[in-house]
């Protein structure tokens, strides 16, 4: 069949476009609409159908025969596929009818819009599954129907197509549709607004989903399609139509990241029409109606430049930052939000600060400004949240559990505004913030006199003024600290009386401002003063601790955590009131801030470790929690912080908790049961599966292992942990892989004898983690992997052997190409390369001039610890069982090695001065003289202890 003979049958076109009608109705029984839709969908021509109602229902009827019998109807005549300039050539066959017949013509009412855009929407989701799988024919038939109806009337039909057309070239590309392109080019160049129009939305949505399929090599054209349309995009950006300027801006901002050639090269002419559009007569920066240019749009093509290729707007900065500061102190906050990025995107460029210095007292006021509260914010309604009303299930944010990682740096970023929204307050303070770490003190002389203005108003009617005024402060903390630490004390005197202020936000905010100052209010512990005010610190926020308001409780725990963080130790002999106040609060606080209380907790462990192990103690922090965690099943989403906080206790008691450990163990062990068999069996397991519950449950028994040592043994023979724990490193979830391989690797530590019945499973399963084709999208994963099999190996020895090659070809390309990929990984793979090479020597070293360089680079940027003495160990044993094979590497063997500031091990340290003087021996005629010429000062004499 050929594209365009397909006809529909009236029959069908009614049916369907009844349902389309009820779905859209809102007294319409959706279930059963989309149940019949499902139904027609299974037959092949059904989206030609869609298709079909879609462009041609505004013309689509019967004709209406008017004689001496007013509407009789004549016999059915269907409209054909017409030309774009439908209505002309509708008049005209209507017109040769009456002069023939002498029978008035006219033609029953077209399907409404709605209906043509549902039927539209509808071919959409079903193309985005079905197209690929279509026959030829239809997939002609659509596309031959769609272009024609680029230009339609009507602007939403307009744009359902354009919506459509960018699906259908996310399927196939360019290439895969050889029409549209000159089809979109004619439309473009025609001068009809209509089709202007609907070729560039088309177009503009096209940018927005696949920027990259316009900017790719064509088969058949000359130049890429950017080439060909970004010359009529830039001159759209002097169109007299609003919308033509609108769409071509919002194309042309989606290539800034991408920077194709064909912009680079018109960069010039870019950023005058930018310049012309930031000025356009019609941009209101008071209100975004649809007529008129966002002035958004233009702000985040400078904040984009100004990431990707600031170089571009440094001959016009001056002006861009103007443009920028006007925009940012104007009416609408979504469109000073948008400039407000313009702040923090200039200082991480790295452009000059002397361009943006001068503009200094006029920005920081602005931005004190937007960091008053919003009428609208709603953090103004949440601040009236009285303690003691229960939460609703919609009230409880998303928790985000971090699996478990072993190294110096973890993979992801911990945000833990993941779930806040961005505004204008925020964005202002953040903006603050990098501008104090650019600037420094030099900020205060504008910043000061307004903060201190602010915060003396004493009157109720501006005490967003004055918690404004206390963000400032907190933002500027780190930033201008070397100004602002004479005068600490005064700081913490205005700040702690706020503590106890009338207003919760007031209260709230003074908290964060107190925390950002933890680092030096704990600097001062030891002298008088800095002790009572260390006191009095911690004393007003574990008072607000126990505040009745929500939002501060919130505020004041978090605050409590950062403090712990830094005094640490210092909390030691305050732990008795620490510990009441905490437990106070978990009896206290409903859902939401309960688990805010167990990160308290955990971090209250981690923070004072062993101090935390006495029986007075215990028998204030045990009880509730023990209470808790009976009280809570195991498909509770309120366990997983629970969870977490008994890792951190059981990895601060150690040993000590040991009489709490086989309950918890047995749970754990339980619910990863439960849920690996929800997985697969939901019915059977009487619950839905929900990963993070096996997250969690594996990171609390690597939280035993490390805190039980060799103690969890007894533990872990009387249970199936190995199989459970190999399904885990086989899961499809990578998180799931990701602590299974952390626990894999504690477990090797303490007791790897009960990995050994599924050794060789487990090592081939780390082994696949560590494939470089998707290294990036699962470093942590492959993280601990490669930590596990280090562990493994050191515990099996020689056992690891028929993995090592395996194991090797993968680590050495992750050497190899360092660039980009997470430092941890590095470390663990030069470290897991070095306890391979220590427990098989004779595999390794035959192979070792291919790896040799980029592992001793990696190993010189390791610091001193154990596992870098076990690396070590495995380069010393590779040496001795080939020389020759370094030989070519001595110089990066020889930074590697004055990499240590002191290597402790009496035994590693010969064992290196014999490897040393063995090359020195060999190396004759010059050859080692001329190898120590090669080094760098510090690096010879780092080796001078070496005796070489």
């Amino acid at each position: 069949m050929e594209g365009g003979s397909w006809q529909p049958q009236e029959e069908g076109i009614k049916e369907i476009c009844g349902l389309l009608e009820q779905q859209i109705s809102p007294t319409s029984d959706k279930s059963q609409i989309w149940q019949q839709l499902q139904h027609y969908s299974r037959f092949p021509d059904f989206n030609n159908y869609l298709a079909f109602i879609l462009v041609r229902a505004d013309v689509y009827g019967n004709l209406i025969a008017v004689s001496d019998n007013p509407f009789a109807v004549v016999d059915f005549i269907r409209v054909e596929a017409l030309p774009i300039n439908i209505s002309y050539l509708v008049d005209t066959i209507f017109e040769h009818i009456r002069r023939h017949s002498g029978t008035r013509i006219r033609l029953a009412a077209g399907k409404s819009v709605e209906i043509r855009q549902a039927a539209g929407l509808l071919l959409k989701n079903n193309l985005r599954t079905a197209f690929k799988s279509m026959s030829p024919a239809h997939q002609q038939y659509i596309k031959s129907e769609l272009l024609p109806c680029l230009g339609a009337a009507d602007r939403h039909i307009r744009s359902t197509v354009g919506t459509i057309v960018s699906v259908i070239v996310q399927l196939v590309g360019v290439f895969g549709w050889p029409e549209l392109l000159q089809a979109l080019v004619n439309c473009l160049d025609s001068g009809d607004l209509n089709l202007m129009e609907g070729a560039m939305d088309a177009l503009s949505k096209i940018c927005e989903d696949i920027p990259q399929v316009l900017d790719s090599d064509v088969p058949g054209l000359s130049e890429r399609p950017i080439n060909i349309f970004l010359p009529r995009l830039f001159q759209f950006f002097k169109s007299p139509h609003m919308s033509l300027r609108k769409l071509s801006l919002s194309s042309v901002n989606q290539y800034i990241m991408l920077m194709p050639t064909a912009l680079y090269m018109s960069m010039d002419q870019y950023l005058q029409g930018l310049f012309v559009l930031a000025n356009d007569p019609a941009a209101d920066v008071r209100k975004l109606a649809s007529s008129c240019i966002p002035v958004s749009w233009v702000c985040a093509a400078f904040v984009q430049l100004i990431e990707v290729r600031p170089s571009f707007l440094e001959p016009h900065i001056r002006n861009v930052i103007e443009y920028m500061l006007q925009v940012n102190k104007g009416g609408d906050d979504e469109v000073a939000l948008e400039a407000c990025e313009f702040w923090s995107a200039y200082c991480d460029a790295q452009l000059p600060p002397e361009s943006l210095r001068e503009f200094l007292p006029r920005l920081i006021p602005v931005l004190l400004s937007n960091m008053v509260y919003a009428e609208d914010d709603e953090s103004l309604a949440d601040a009236e949240e009285d303690g003691s009303l229960p939460d609703r299930d919609q009230d409880l944010r998303p928790r985000f559990h971090t699996s478990r990682f072993h190294g110096s740096e973890n993979a992801e970023d911990d945000d833990d505004d993941i779930v806040n929204v961005w505004n204008l307050r925020k964005c202002s303070a953040a903006a603050l913030d990098i501008l104090s770490n650019v600037f420094g003190d030099d900020i205060l002389p504008f910043l000061m006199p307004l903060v201190q203005a602010k915060s003396s108003n004493a009157d109720d009617s501006v005490w967003k003024e004055r918690e404004a005024a206390v963000l400032a402060l907190g933002a500027v903390a780190e930033g201008c600290i070397n100004g602002l630490y004479p005068h600490l004390s005064e700081i913490i005197a205005f700040l702690i009386p706020l503590l106890d202020d009338k207003f919760p936000l007031i209260r709230s905010i003074s908290c964060w401002t107190l925390s950002r100052f933890s680092k030096y209010i704990v600097q001062g512990i030891g002298q008088q003063k800095g002790d009572e005010q260390f006191e009095k610190v911690l004393m007003g926020l574990l008072r607000r601790i126990l505040d009745n308001n929500k939002r501060v409780q919130e505020a004041s725990c978090s605050a409590f955590a950062t403090l712990e963080e830094e005094a640490a130790e210092e909390l030691a002999p305050r732990l008795e009131i620490i510990l009441q106040h905490l437990m106070c609060a978990f009896e206290k606080y409903q859902r939401r801030n309960v688990r805010i209380v167990f990160d308290a907790i955990g971090t209250l462990a981690d923070a004072v470790g062993l101090e935390l192990n006495q029986p007075k103690y215990l028998d204030i922090l045990m009880p509730p929690l023990i209470a808790k965690w009976q009280q809570l099943s195991n498909t509770d989403k309120d366990l997983f912080p629970l969870l977490e906080c008994f890792t951190s206790i059981a990895q601060a008691l150690g040993t000590g908790f040991s009489q709490f450990a086989e309950p918890v163990f047995q749970r754990c062990m339980s619910i990863i049961q439960i849920q690996q068999l929800a997985k697969v069996d939901p019915a059977s397991a009487g619950v839905q599966y929900d990963k993070e519950f096996i997250v969690c449950s594996l990171d609390l028994l690597s939280g035993l292992a490390e805190g039980l040592g060799s103690g969890i043994e007894s533990l872990v023979s009387q249970s199936s942990l190995g199989d459970l724990l190999l399904q885990c490193c086989l899961d499809d979830a990578p998180d799931i892989r990701q602590s299974a391989f952390a626990l894999l690797g504690d477990l090797a530590r303490v007791c790897p004898v009960h990995l050994h019945p599924r050794l060789s499973e487990f090592l081939d399963a780390a082994a696949k983690q560590l494939s470089t084709s998707r290294l990036k999208e699962t470093v942590s994963v492959a993280n601990n992997a490669c930590w596990a099999i280090g562990e493994l190996a050191i515990k099996v020895r020689q056992e690891v052997s028929p993995v090592v090659m395996t194991v090797v070809s993968c680590l050495v390309p992750i050497l190899q190409h360092a660039e980009g990929l997470n430092k941890s990984l590095i470390e663990n793979s030069a470290i897991t390369l070095g306890r391979l090479a220590w427990v098989c020597p004779d595999l390794l070293s035959p192979h070792m001039e291919h790896f040799m360089q980029p592992w001793c680079a990696a190993l010189s940027m390791i610091r001193d610890d154990i596992e870098k003495e076990d690396a070590f160990r495995g380069l010393c044993a590779m040496v001795r069982a080939n020389p020759s094979g370094a030989l070519s590497s001595l110089v990066f063997m020889c930074k590697a090695i004055a990499s240590w500031h002191e290597i402790r091990s009496e035994e590693l340290h010969n064992e290196v001065c014999q490897v040393l003087h063995g090359y020195k021996q060999m190396l004759r005629n010059g050859a080692w003289e001329q190898c120590m010429s090669s080094l760098e000062p510090p690096v010879k004499d780092k080796l001078s202890k070496y005796q070489v």
